[in-house]
This record gives C-alpha cells, sequence and structure tokens, in this order.
C-alpha cells in the first residue's frame, strides 16, 4: 500500500509540473499573475489598495530557469498560496515590445525598459516597497532582487522576507535564510 501511495504521488506530481500554461507570447502563466498596463505607479497603488507588494517577474520565451520555477517551485501549494495571499505580480518579457511605465514616468518598451533596470537573468524578480517617489526607476526602488531560478526554501524565504520587512532590519537575507532553513529541516 505505502509503494502504490509512493507511485500515485510521483505521477500527481509528475502531473503538476507540466500543467504550467505557456501563453502566446511563450511566457509561463500563472492564475496569480495580473494583466495591467504596466504603469508600475498604478500597479503598485492597486497593490496597495489589496493590502499586497508589488512584485515585477522578469521572463523570457524558452528560458530553463523560468520552465523551473513555473514546474518546480511556483506550483508548490504553500508557494502559490503565499504568492496569491500577499503579492500583486506583474509580468514583463524580457525582450517584449508592450509599454511598460516606470515609477519616473519613462515609458519604454519592455525589452528597453529591461535594459534601463540593468536585468540580465530571467527569471528576475524585483519586490518593491508600498511607497515609491515618482523620481525613481524600479531597479532602484526595489528592496530586494531574486536574479535567476532558486529552489523551494530560498524562494519560499525571500518572500516571507519581503512581507516580514526584513530589509528594513538588522538581518540580511542570507542569515534571514540560514535561520529559517535550519528551522524547516529540524
Amino acid at each position: 500500500m505505502r509503494r502504490l501511495l509512493t507511485v500515485l504521488t510521483a505521477i500527481l506530481f509528475a502531473f503538476q509540473l507540466q500543467a504550467a500554461e505557456l501563453g502566446d507570447d511563450g511566457l509561463h502563466k500563472t492564475p496569480w499573475m495580473r494583466d495591467t498596463f504596466k504603469d508600475l505607479s498604478e500597479d503598485l497603488a492597486d497593490a496597495n489598495a489589496e493590502g499586497k507588494r508589488l512584485m515585477v517577474i522578469i521572463e523570457q520565451r524558452g528560458c530553463i530557469y523560468c520552465k523551473k520555477m513555473h514546474e518546480e517551485v511556483f506550483p508548490i501549494p504553500e508557494i502559490a498560496q503565499f504568492i496569491e495571499d500577499n503579492f500583486f505580480v506583474v509580468q514583463i518579457n524580457m525582450f517584449g515590445d508592450v509599454e511598460v511605465t516606470d515609477f519616473d514616468g519613462t515609458v519604454l518598451p519592455e525589452k528597453d525598459m529591461v535594459k534601463r533596470w540593468g536585468a540580465l537573468f530571467t527569471p528576475s524578480i524585483y519586490f518593491f516597497p508600498e511607497e515609491v517617489g515618482d523620481d525613481m526607476m524600479a531597479s532602484q526602488a526595489a528592496v530586494a532582487n531574486m536574479p535567476g531560478a532558486f529552489g523551494r526554501h530560498t524562494t519560499f524565504n525571500m518572500l516571507n522576507w519581503v512581507v516580514e520587512k526584513g530589509y528594513d532590519g538588522d538581518e540580511p537575507f542570507q542569515k534571514y535564510h540560514a535561520r529559517k532553513f535550519a528551522e524547516q529541516q529540524g
């Protein structure tokens, strides 16, 4: 019976890993992503109105690391629910042409805005404070940036660290993560 349960769990997990949807732009789509006009000041206001934090995720078509996050990390129920409950997520296509309005009012196609921010890796996730001045660009205003794919514990701990405003405290993320990881393992 135990073996059967293990096999069924493995099959269910494998099916869940393949369940990530791709949009017409070739990027992974999740229920917790928002379809907005990509005006970051408006998105921040909407996030605040919902009591959530603004999170911008930069991705690209064919990105194996984006795929890893969408198939192995984001579908974990605890992580998916935490994102849904705490974040207002806007997706940016690293090579896209949709206009993005930065906090400072600069309007550029996604691909040019990504260059302006200096984002080199996908996925790159930017987390923002509740207030951003109209003289700042997103890469300056972000309280944290998570460049690349990370495992479930690092991702979950980063999400929590942002929600808990760990960036305002004395414990840098790496120490927070080490402490939380030890607690999660024991």
